[in-house]
């Protein structure tokens, strides 16, 4: 009996092992081991689009390429890759402008504002490769 269904439990398990990886490249990069890191939006490989794969993948492993879940999931998948590049990627850009025009601030007024929050078209494509990678085989060893 399961208490959850194995399409969910391969994404999530896909999305913290991406979270995983993107805070180890990220603590190599920076040199520092930060658990916030762990958190983070952006970065590669994209998270979101790993995960949202990963569960189009064993949903169809599952259901059928054919099925309306699979359908649904796909059209769920494309929402959130496409608000990860474009909607997130432009407020990406509008926390940089911000973050630049803070300068001008003593540094008591100025508000530090996140700017890794959207992904770059590569980082989107690799979380897809990476979704697609690890969901298909999980989904056809736990059929």
């Amino acid at each position: 009996m399961n208490i959850l269904p194995k399409s969910l439990v391969i994404a999530v398990a896909v999305q913290v092992l991406s979270q995983i990886f993107k805070w180890v490249a990220l603590s190599i990069k920076t040199r520092q081991f930060r658990l916030k890191h762990l958190l983070t939006f952006g970065g590669m490989p994209s998270a979101h689009s790993a995960f949202v794969t990963s569960l189009s993948v064993a949903i169809a492993v599952y259901e059928g390429p054919a099925s309306d879940l699979f359908g649904l999931a796909v059209v769920f998948s494309a929402i959130v890759i496409f608000d990860a590049y474009k909607l997130r990627g432009n407020v990406q850009k509008q926390a940089r402008v911000v973050n630049r025009l803070q300068e001008s601030l003593p540094p008591n007024q100025r508000i530090a504002i996140n700017e890794m929050v959207g992904h770059t078209l590569p980082e989107i494509v690799v979380g897809i490769i990476v979704g697609l990678v690890l969901a298909w085989p999980a989904a056809i060893l736990w059929k």
